[in-house]
């Protein structure tokens, strides 16, 4: 019989969970989106798109990426401020005056990540491989939102028989940059709350939390 300890979710239950929530609130986000779409769709007198058909659209695709863009954009700028910037009694600062672990020169051992084994350049990127990957997240993220939003927007102007734009002069439209910004700006108010709030209150047993104990002043 296998211990708590052993468990599977036990060891995984943070990530099972909130992926489990992600795919949950996708699922709810295609559906409200299915339905307003089709909204749009009768107010223009024209069908209605499938559910399936609707999950292929560029309505779809622009909500989605929208929000996966700021998202990682938030978690690598985060990541890589977090490296330099310290905020004085944050749970989420390092110590102002000690060294943290974080910062000591890798060590080959036996359980090692392979890359911090072979060194060289492959441990110099290994090195800066998280934020790397929120970077690249973002960009593809980023470029799928782009393509989208142009295409939804096209979509659009055909169904009020404007002109279409092209992806140039949709680039330096405010449409698209309205929707990057208002997300954006949400993402790092998150952040300075998370940052701010873990100064003065508490959550006991959260790593994300000083100790209920700790004082104001204490990283």
């Amino acid at each position: 019989m296998k211990t708590q300890k052993n468990n599977f979710f036990y060891r995984n239950g943070l990530s099972i969970v909130v992926i489990s929530l992600f795919l949950l609130f996708l699922f709810f986000q295609s559906i409200t989106g299915w339905h307003v779409k089709n909204d749009e769709l009768s107010e223009a007198h024209l069908p209605h798109l499938s559910y399936f058909e609707y999950l292929k659209s560029p309505h779809f695709m622009q909500a989605t990426f929208e929000n996966w863009e700021s998202e990682f954009l938030q978690m690598g700028m985060y990541v890589l401020f977090t490296v330099y910037l310290k905020q004085k009694g944050s749970a989420e600062s390092k110590s102002l005056t000690e060294k943290e672990d974080v910062d000591k020169a890798p060590v080959a051992h036996n359980k090692a990540p392979w890359p911090v084994k072979k060194g060289g350049i492959i441990l110099s990127i290994y090195n800066h491989s998280l934020s790397i990957s929120f970077m690249i997240l973002f960009l593809f993220s980023f470029i799928f939102h782009f393509i989208g939003s142009l295409n939804n927007y096209n979509q659009e102007q055909i169904e009020k028989h404007f002109q279409t734009i092209r992806w140039k002069d949709y680039f330096v439209n405010s449409q698209f940059w309205f929707e990057s910004f208002q997300n954006w700006q949400s993402e790092f108010l998150a952040v300075a709350s998370i940052v701010l709030l873990s100064i003065w209150f508490r959550e006991k047993g959260s790593p994300q939390s000083k100790p209920v104990d700790a004082a104001y002043d204490e990283n």
